[in-house]
């Protein structure tokens, strides 16, 4: 019986996904799992994970719209059965996917009569339209609308304000965010000092990524946040020279590679995890199933130690050597000292 407990208390933490579906094309939901937790973990994780699904995921959106026979925001234009504004605000609902950083330039060039959709928008390569079916205008007579677009992908929201306004182009309020709403929910179970919880998350995205691309990414985001307080060398801030600005030390990847290449020992291996390596999804998930989560973990193995990982092959631990040998200039032993 005390054998039971012992191995249900180290248990490793799984996640899956227990529910996922597309109710529509810019709307998508998933619900999943994470246990076991002790209790109080299950709160703390649900928290962190909420705000980082709702602030610290970049989205792509439209920022600006740009036409010289617009007189202002609030006019009409003959021909067009929707206001201006009518228009800005169905141009704030069109979903994007991209990879772009920075902003682009997209337009909308259509000659009446017919309705204008998200599909006649020319946008650039590397920007896709989730649903091209998404209403913009209608236009009642055979006129010229003509749109210049600005589109932007950035985190959180940004409201439009006067000073953003400029004669002939006028600010569309941005709303970048991709996760719509994010919710966790805790189940208990066990007794006493052996109680432990289930955490449950549920995800509704824009359609623009799903949202176990949003767990991952919400993950990752918090990761990054974290990693500086696991650097282990303090350094002095001096706060009363300089209130107003002050410049706080931020580690980061590639910085702790060029400090790595010049002194090894200037730097914490712990601090450096092994997903930061860009390793195959393959590769990464065998690492970490055998507990090797940073580059520390990975130094206190030999070749040998990683041929014995179950589903591992010889091209796996070649292609690790290449990455350490290529960033970190060092190389695994073949066997153990």
């Amino acid at each position: 019986m005390l054998r039971e407990k012992v191995a249900a208390s180290t248990r490793t933490l799984q996640w899956k996904c227990v529910e996922s579906r597309a109710d529509s094309k810019r709307l998508y939901y998933g619900r999943f799992l994470l246990s076991p937790l002790m209790k109080g973990q299950a709160d703390t994780i649900g928290i962190a994970m909420r705000r980082a699904l709702l602030g610290e995921i970049e989205g792509t959106c439209i920022t600006r719209a740009k036409s010289e026979k617009i007189p202002h925001e609030y006019s009409t234009i003959v021909g067009i059965e929707e206001s201006v504004h009518e228009i800005f605000m169905n141009l704030k609902e069109i979903v994007l996917r991209s990879n772009l950083y920075g902003t682009r330039d997209a337009y909308i060039c259509v000659k009446g009569p017919g309705y204008v959709t998200a599909q006649d928008i020319i946008s650039p390569p590397s920007v896709e339209i989730v649903d091209t079916t998404q209403h913009i205008a209608s236009l009642v007579e055979p006129i010229d609308l003509c749109i210049g677009l600005q589109i932007e992908r950035n985190r959180g929201y940004r409201m439009k304000t006067p000073k953003n306004a400029q004669e002939g182009s006028y600010p569309i309020d941005a709303v970048f965010m991709p996760v719509r709403n994010a919710n966790h929910s805790i189940h208990s179970y066990g007794n006493g000092n052996e109680k432990q919880e289930i955490l449950f998350l549920e995800i509704w995205t824009n359609g623009s990524l799903t949202p176990k691309e949003a767990l991952y990414e919400a993950s990752r985001n918090l990761i990054d946040l974290f990693i500086p307080f696991l650097h282990a060398e303090e350094q002095d801030t001096n706060l009363e020279d300089n209130q107003k600005k002050v410049t706080l030390p931020f580690f980061t990847f590639h910085d702790g590679l060029d400090k790595l290449r010049k002194n090894k020992k200037e730097i914490e291996l712990k601090c450096i995890f092994i997903d930061q390596l860009k390793l195959p999804s393959r590769t990464y998930n065998c690492l970490k199933r055998s507990k090797i989560h940073t580059l520390l973990d990975l130094l206190n193995k030999s070749q040998e130690d990683l041929m014995k990982i179950e589903y591992f092959c010889i091209e796996d631990v070649r292609q690790i050597l290449g990455i350490l040998q290529k960033h970190f200039v060092i190389d695994l032993p073949k066997n153990k000292f």
